[in-house]
């Protein structure tokens, strides 16, 4: 992720951003009967907003898509423009946040962020996904595992030595943080919903 902008710098941004953005959680559960996932539970378009619709299938379809959009545009400006894929993987988790194409609302991040991690570095993906995967097995807590994970990849991405790829992690952590900073609020309260609860309230 270097300093000077080039042409090859925006391409790089563009190419994140164009599949990023792409919104599947609205698209599957459309096509799978839901209705506008935006109308129900937190208004979220990410696969934990598409479980509350009651299908799982759904939820995991959107959630590998999610992950797909992050890992396959970092793999291809890896080919294309190696030493801009920083500003691919940034992109790419700002238009899942961030798409233009629903008024800039979108999702917060997590599972797109899982993609980006595997595209720049096997161990980045391999840590991300075994702290999501770990605290959401232990407290349930789809935002608590969620952050966790994006911290944890910036931690690892420093520890293998990688400060460009850490750069970017960090950018990210710190986004994604801030977009559950209602959900940290109720982690604070002790009411944050777990994952399967029968009384959880909606996630905002």
């Amino acid at each position: 992720m270097p300093t000077d902008l080039t042409i090859t710098t925006l391409y790089a941004a563009l190419l994140g951003y164009a599949f990023g953005s792409i919104p599947f959680g609205l698209i599957i559960a459309k096509l799978g009967g839901k209705g506008d996932i935006r109308s129900i539970g937190s208004g979220n378009i990410g696969a934990t907003n598409v479980l509350r619709t009651g299908s799982k299938g759904l939820a995991a379809a959107t959630l590998l898509l999610d992950l797909a959009k992050g890992l396959i545009p970092v793999l291809i400006a890896k080919q294309l423009f190696w030493e801009d894929m920083g500003w691919t993987a940034l992109f790419a988790v700002l238009g899942h946040c961030f798409p233009v194409w629903l008024g800039f609302k979108g999702g917060k991040g997590v599972a797109t962020n899982a993609g980006v991690s595997f595209g720049l570095a096997v161990p980045l993906g391999l840590t991300y996904a075994v702290v999501w995967i770990g605290m959401l097995a232990i407290t349930r807590i789809s935002s608590l595992a969620g952050m966790s994970a994006v911290v944890a990849a910036a931690v690892a991405a420093f520890l293998i030595g990688q400060p460009t790829f850490a750069k970017v992690m960090a950018i990210i952590a710190v986004l994604v943080i801030w977009l559950h900073r209602e959900n940290i609020k109720r982690l604070m309260a002790g009411t944050e919903p777990r994952v399967g609860g029968s009384k959880a309230k909606p996630e905002e």
